[in-house]
Order: C-alpha cells, then structure tokens, then sequence
C-alpha cells in the first residue's frame, strides 16, 4: 500500500479549481480534508462511507444545539463537530477522485446530506432559541426560519445553476477546451461570510446568548445579500447560455 505521503502527495493533485472558493475552504478545509482522505484512503473506507461519518459528526453536533443547554463548552464541542463534519465533507470528493470510484450515487448522497446538513443547523437553533435562550420577543424566533429560507433557496439555486450549465456545456458547439482562469484572492477574500465553515464560527458564541444571537443575525444579513448577489449573476450567466 502506498505511504501517506505519497497519497497526500496524490491528493495535492486531484483538488477542485479554486475558482469561486473562499479562503477558508482553500486553506483550511480542503488541506484538513486532505488528511482525512489519506487517513480513509489507508483504511480501505469508500467515498460514500466517508459521507455518512460527516454525516455523523454534523448531526452529533447539530443535536447537541437543540438538546443541551448552551455553555462554554457545548459551544466548543458543537463547532468541533461541525467543523470535523465540513472536512469530512471535502474529503469525500477528494477520496473520490483519487481511487476512480465515484459515481452519480456518491454525488446524489453527497446532496442529500448538504441539504439534510442545511435545514437541520438553522431548525436546531430555532429549537435552542425556544428552548433556552431569554429572547427579547418572540420576533426572534422568525431569525432562523429566514435564514433557513435563504440557505436552502442558495443550495437550490447554485445547484441548478451548475445543472443546467453542464447541460448547455454538453449541448453546445465543441470548441478548443481552455485552462480554468486563475482564482481571485480578492474574490476568496469576498466569499469568507458565505462560507459555510465561517458560519460555523459562530457557534463558539453558543456560550453567550447576546453574543450569538447578534452573531448569528449579522450572518444571516450578510447570507441574504449574498443570494441576491448570486441570483442576479447566474440569471445573467444561464441567459447568456442561451445566446449561445
């Protein structure tokens, strides 16, 4: 079997462009994605297994805000679980595309795990804002079902957005294929509040009612301006697919 390091080596190799991808992702979650891809690798796991263990990690954490009592250290454990979840998570693909044996079920279940991951997080602390926390009114609890609302139309959006371009790429004259473009620091540095292991931060606030209730109104500000940003540009974007 190979070394590690001949596998991380391997899996330097077989990264996503970085185009489009905050700083976070592409220092930080992708890197601990990688070693946990090469740790699994070693272990004779499956993409698909490694799916369902960040499945594991992320919804461990997720009841962990709907059942316990914020704290100190809750807040400390749920934002490791989430965080671990989210590398797992880049990990999957990763492990995918070094062994050749990913497929449209790995893809499929991949989803279906983002969006499970997306609907429960903002519904656990809807859950702890009844449950536990001294809320100025009961307006409060509106807070996660719109950030809920903003979350899955973004995953909904992006997604079909990426289906139909494949489509019209598929459908479309063949022409001499081009290098991706360089990705923009700028543009990484711009994509950190919508990233989503950034808005897992905000769960080391758990400890702090006031302070994670601000945080979190402040994310979901910042995530709903960010959809009417990404609307507008793969309207434009599917448009121009048209004209082609």
């Amino acid at each position: 079997m190979e070394s590690t390091s001949t596998v991380l080596r391997e899996l330097r190799g077989a990264q996503k462009p970085a185009k489009g991808v905050s700083l976070y992702s592409r220092y930080v979650n992708r890197p601990a994605g990688r070693i946990f891809a090469a740790a699994a690798f070693r272990l004779g796991m499956t993409p698909n297994q490694v799916t369902l263990v960040s499945a594991a990690f992320t919804f461990a954490a997720l009841a962990g805000v709907a059942l316990a009592r914020p704290g100190p250290w809750p807040a400390v454990l749920v934002y490791l679980g989430l965080a671990v979840g989210f590398a797992l998570d880049s990990a999957d693909g990763q492990l995918a595309r070094l062994t050749g044996r990913g497929g449209p079920d790995g893809e499929w279940l991949d989803h279906v795990v983002d969006c499970a991951k997306m609907i429960l997080v903002h519904t656990a602390v809807l859950i702890s804002f009844h449950r536990y926390f001294a809320l100025p009114s009961d307006g409060w609890l509106l807070l996660p079902l719109g950030f809920l609302f903003v979350a899955v139309l973004t995953f909904c959006a992006g997604l079909l957005r990426e289906q139909l371009g494949k489509a019209a790429a598929r459908s479309a004259p063949k022409s001499p294929a081009a290098g991706p473009p360089p990705a923009s620091r700028l543009r990484a540095v711009a994509l950190l509040p919508a990233d989503y292991g950034v808005f897992c931060l905000v769960f080391l606030l758990l400890g702090d009612e006031r302070a994670f209730r601000a945080g979190y109104a402040l994310l979901a500000a910042v995530h709903a301006v960010f959809l009417a940003l990404f609307l507008g540009k793969w309207f434009r974007e599917l448009r121009a697919l048209r004209a082609q």
